[in-house]
């Protein structure tokens, strides 16, 4: 019995030691699942941003008349995709 005694201990503290190593992992684990919310957050806030300057530009070229024919459908399809949301709404309001 005296033999197994110090097995026993040898063991616990090995224990004790990946069970340490699981709490430090487990926390950067929780910290990096943060980092990337916050990363895809802040991704989809620029990609919004961009959006909303390319149409700016559509708009400030096709007032200047400086749009190109690729310009000027892409152009469309966006004023499109407003009139479709708008005629959503209307639908909406008019229930």
């Amino acid at each position: 019995m005296e033999k197994l005694e110090p097995h026993i201990s040898k063991i616990q503290s090995k224990l004790q030691e990946l069970l340490k190593q699981y709490n430090s992992l487990k926390k950067l684990s929780v910290e990096q699942s943060e980092t990337i919310a916050k990363l895809q957050q802040e991704k989809e806030s620029q990609t919004k941003k961009i959006k909303a300057l390319e149409e700016q530009q559509y708009i400030l070229k096709s007032a200047a008349g400086e749009l190109n024919q690729t310009e000027k459908k892409e152009f469309e399809k966006i004023i499109n995709q407003y009139i479709r949301e708008i005629d959503k709404c209307m639908a909406l309001l008019n229930e």
